[in-house]
């Protein structure tokens, strides 16, 4: 959605005015919005089953929207970085997400998000891919098939929260595993109430 696309945006740092001839200034608005704009209707089917079955291809694909107006050489679009450790953890990420856990969906999602923050798989635009890859978890598994809710508005209400806790995911302790996960699932929950009040005002509208 829109509102997520921009609150996605502005949890980096970007701008959230949208002009009225639909282009945007700032390039990581710009490409949060493409990002936007794949997680819905028939893109967002697509880009789900590639997920399913090619969780890289779909963090690639992410990241080449994402990071369009941001990177010269666009031989760097949707090509991680060329460090060992990227490699070897995106491989163990993608096996989680194509059945190597039985947690449940809104603990994978947080533990991709995470995960994809801390790792800087790419030189650019990871927060935007972080997040879109949670919202992937949700659709691919159930949780949120239409990609309906909005936890990137909790997101950025509480971006300093947002920043430590992420930072601190990346430790690896326990602790802070526990905190950003329980932090991302009361997002979720927070951001599909907020759908469905949008959803009941449109109808009663």
């Amino acid at each position: 959605s829109w509102r997520a696309g921009r609150s996605s945006a502005a949890i980096d740092g970007g701008s959230v005015e949208l002009r009225r001839d639909g282009d945007f200034d700032d390039p990581l608005l710009a490409g949060a919005m493409r990002v936007a704009q794949a997680l819905d209707g028939d893109s967002l089917e697509s880009l789900t089953s590639v997920f399913r079955r090619a969780p890289a291809q779909a963090f690639a694909r992410l990241h080449m929207l994402a990071a369009a107006d941001l990177i010269d050489d666009p031989d760097e679009l949707g090509r991680p970085r060329a460090d060992a450790d990227v490699a070897t953890r995106l491989d163990l990420l993608s096996q989680l997400i194509t059945g190597g856990t039985r947690v449940g969906a809104p603990v994978l999602a947080a533990v991709v998000h995470g995960e994809l923050l801390s790792l800087n798989a790419f030189r650019s635009a990871n927060g935007i891919v972080a997040r879109a890859a949670s919202r992937l978890v949700c659709t691919s598994s159930g949780l949120d098939p239409h990609n309906l809710g909005v936890p990137e508005v909790t997101w950025l209400r509480r971006v300093a929260d947002y920043r430590v806790l992420a930072q601190a995911f990346g430790t690896g302790r326990a602790e802070a595993l526990g905190e950003w996960i329980v932090f991302c699932c009361q997002a979720l929950a927070a951001g599909a109430a907020e759908a469905k009040s949008i959803a009941d005002a449109a109808r009663a509208g």
